[in-house]
C-alpha cells in the first residue's frame, strides 16, 4: 500500500478528498492529514509517506515552502498541488520543484482519477528503477574484487599517471590509497611454479590462488595497511602504505613478507620467494616499486628459493660475469670420455660457481649453458654408438630445464645427467648394457608402498622426462609404468591377505593405496574377487 498525506487548511476540502474518492482501489491509504506545512513536516518525519497532496496557499508554511523542504529531505516523495484558479503564479513556482501534477479547486473527481493514475504509474516506475539500481549495486559489489585487480594491474603497468584519476578510481573502488602517500611493494613468487601449478586442476589452482590472497590479506591487516592481488599466474603482489620512518617501514615489510612465506608453507604447502622493494613517495610511482620488487624476487636464481629478499641483494658481484666457452666444453668432454666422475663433479662445481656470478638475467644464461652441456653429452653418446635412453629430444630437455628456477636445481639436474652419461660410457667399455625397464622395476620394488610414488618421481630417478620414460618402458615391457606399479601392489596385497591376519585398512596403506574404496575396486578388477572374499578363499 502507498501512503498519502493530505495537507490543506480547509477541513471541508480534506474531508471531501478523504470520503469521496476510492483510494483503496489504487492501493493507497490516507496515512495522515495536516492543516499547514509545519504540521505536515512533523508527520513526514515519523511516517513513511509516498504521496503528498497539498494546498498551495496556507498559513505558517505554504505549499511551495513545504515542497522545497520535502525536496531537501525526502526526494522520493511524489507531490500533487491543489490550487484555486487565481494561483497561477504559485503553480509556476510549484512545477519548478518537480511536482507531479496539480488539481484546481473545486476538485473534479475525473481529473483527480487521472492525476492519481499518473502518480501510481510513476511510483511503480520508481520501484522498478530502484530494483534495477539495487541489482546493479549487488553485481558491482560482486565484481569489486575483479575491478580492484584491474585497477592494481593498471597501476603497476603505468596506465594511470594522473593523481586526480588515481584518487577518483580509489574512491570508487573503496580503496584507501591516497595519491600523495608513500608506498612499498612485495612480490610473492611461487617456487617451482611450473611443476606446482601442473599438479593442480584449473579449478584447484584457482582455489589455491584464492587461499594465497586470503592468507596474504589477513596478514597485511595484521601488520599494516594494504592490499594483495594476483599479478600473474604464479605471482602475487602486495601494495603497502608506508607510515613512520623509511627504516621502520622497511623492517615491517620484511616482517610481513616472512610471515606470509611461513604461513603459505604451513597451511598450503607452497614454497614462495618474496622480493621486498624500497619505499616510493607517491602512488603513481608504484610501478617503479613493483619492478624493483620483481627483480629482487628473481635473484633466487643464485640466492636460493623460499627466501625473503631485500634490495641489498641487488648489489653486483665484483667478480664480474662468467662465460661458458670452448675451454669448458673441452674439459667437459674429456671428463665424460674418461668416465671420471670425481673430476666431472669438480668441473661442474666450478662451472656453476661461475654462473652464480651472473646476477643480471643469470637464470636465462644458466639454462642456455645447461642446454649446451646436454647437447655435448648427447652428441658424445651418439658418437660412441651408445644406444641410451638418456638421448632425449631437445624439446623435452628444454622443457625440463625451464622448470628449474635456481642455480642449485640446475646444478643438481646437470650433475645427475652427466653422471649417468659416465655410467653409460663405463658400461659400454665393460660390456654391460643399460636396461631402463630393469631400473624402473627396481625403483617400484623399493618404493611401491609410497602412495606418493608417481611416474614423475620415477622419471627424476632415471634423469628422464615423464613422457619419455613412459614411452621407453612400454617399448621394453609392453605395459605402462602405472599398470606395472598397480600389478606389483596387487600382488603384494594378495600375499598379505593370504599369509597374514592384518586388517584390510592396514594392508591397503602398506601396499601404497590411500583410498580403500579405490583399492577394493582395483583388486576386484585384477583378481575377480573383493579383498575379503580373496582372504576367505585362500587362507
Amino acid at each position: 500500500m502507498y501512503k498519502l498525506l493530505l495537507v490543506d487548511d480547509e477541513p471541508a476540502i480534506r474531508a471531501g478528498l478523504r470520503n469521496h474518492f476510492d483510494w483503496m482501489a489504487y492501493g493507497i491509504e490516507i496515512a495522515g492529514e495536516a492543516n499547514n506545512g509545519v504540521a505536515a513536516l512533523e508527520l513526514l518525519e515519523h511516517q513513511g509517506i509516498d504521496i503528498v497532496m497539498t494546498d498551495v496557499r496556507m498559513a505558517k508554511m505554504d505549499g511551495i515552502a513545504l515542497s522545497r523542504e520535502i525536496r531537501k529531505r525526502f526526494q522520493d516523495i511524489k507531490i500533487v498541488f491543489i490550487s484555486g484558479y487565481d494561483d497561477t503564479d504559485y503553480l509556476k513556482s510549484a512545477l519548478q520543484l518537480n511536482a507531479m501534477d496539480y488539481i484546481f479547486k473545486p476538485v473534479n473527481m475525473d481529473e483527480l482519477q487521472k492525476v492519481v493514475e499518473k502518480v501510481i504509474a510513476e511510483l511503480k516506475a520508481s520501484e522498478v528503477r530502484q530494483l534495477v539500481l539495487q541489482d546493479m549495486q549487488v553485481k558491482m559489489r560482486e565484481s569489486l574484487p575483479l575491478l580492484r585487480t584491474e585497477f592494481f594491474m593498471a597501476l603497476i603497468r603505468r596506465e594511470i599517471t594522473s593523481d586526480g584519476a588515481l584518487e577518483e578510481r580509489s574512491r570508487f573502488l573503496e580503496l584507501r590509497l591516497p595519491a600523495d602517500a608513500s608506498y612499498g611493494v612485495i612480490v610473492i613468487s611461487v617456487d617451482n611454479s611450473a611443476s606446482v601449478i601442473d599438479s593442480y586442476s584449473e579449478k584447484g589452482w584457482r582455489l589455491i590462488s584464492y587461499a594465497v590472497q586470503n592468507i596474504g590479506q589477513e596478514l597485511i591487516h595484521k601488520h599494516m595497511e594494504g592490499y594483495i592481488f594476483q599479478s600473474q599466474t604464479e605471482e602475487y603482489t602486495g601494495i603497502l602504505r608506508a607510515f613512520g620512518s623509511a627504516e621502520m617501514f622497511g623492517d615491517r615489510l620484511i616482517a610481513l613478507a616472512s610471515d606470509i612465506r611461513d604461513n603459505l608453507l604451513r597451511w598450503l604447502r607452497i614454497s614462495v620467494t618474496i622480493g621486498v622493494s624500497q619505499q616510493v613517495k607517491q602512488l603513481r610511482s608504484l610501478a617503479d616499486s613493483y619492478d624493483q620488487a620483481r627483480e629482487i624476487a628473481a635473484r633466487r636464481w643464485y640466492l636460493g628459493s623460499s627466501r625473503v629478499i631485500t634490495v641489498d641483494s641487488l648489489e653486483e658481484n665484483d667478480g664480474g660475469g662468467y662465460s661458458f666457452g670452448q675451454k669448458q666444453r673441452e674439459q667437459l668432454l674429456a671428463c665424460l670420455k674418461a668416465a671420471d666422475e670425481s673430476q666431472l663433479r669438480l668441473l661442474l662445481d666450478d662451472i656453476f660457481s661461475g654462473l652464480s656470478r651472473n646476477r643480471s638475467d643469470g637464470i636465462h644464461y644458466g639454462r642456455n649453458v645447461c642446454l649446451q652441456m646436454l647437447l655435448l653429452s648427447d652428441q658424445l653418446l651418439l658418437g660412441l654408438n651408445i644406444d641410451s635412453p638418456l638421448v632425449e629430444s631437445m624439446e623435452d630437455q628444454w622443457k625440463l630445464l625451464l622448470t628449474k628456477e635456481t642455480i642449485i636445481e640446475l646444478h643438481g639436474m646437470l650433475e645427475g645427467h652427466m653422471l649417468s652419461v659416465c655410467q653409460r660410457i663405463q658400461e659400454k667399455r665393460t660390456g654391460k648394457t643399460f636396461k631402463l625397464a630393469e631400473r624402473v622395476k627396481e625403483i617400484i620394488e623399493e618404493r611401491y608402498s609410497d602412495n606418493q610414488l608417481t611416474v614423475g618421481l620415477i622419471a627424476k630417478e632415471v634423469f628422464l622426462t615423464d613422457s619419455y620414460v613412459s614411452l621407453l618402458f612400454k617399448q621394453e615391457t609392453g605395459q605402462t609404468i602405472n599398470d606395472y606399479l598397480t600389478e606389483v601392489r596387487i600382488e603384494k596385497a594378495k600375499s598379505l591377505l593370504s599369509e597374514s591376519d592384518k586388517r584390510l585398512n592396514d594392508i591397503c596403506q602398506e601396499v601404497g593405496f590411500s583410498d580403500i574404496g579405490y583399492f577394493r575396486k582395483l583388486f576386484k578388477r585384477h583378481t575377480g574377487l573383493l579383498p575379503k572374499d580373496y582372504r576367505q578363499r585362500f587362507m
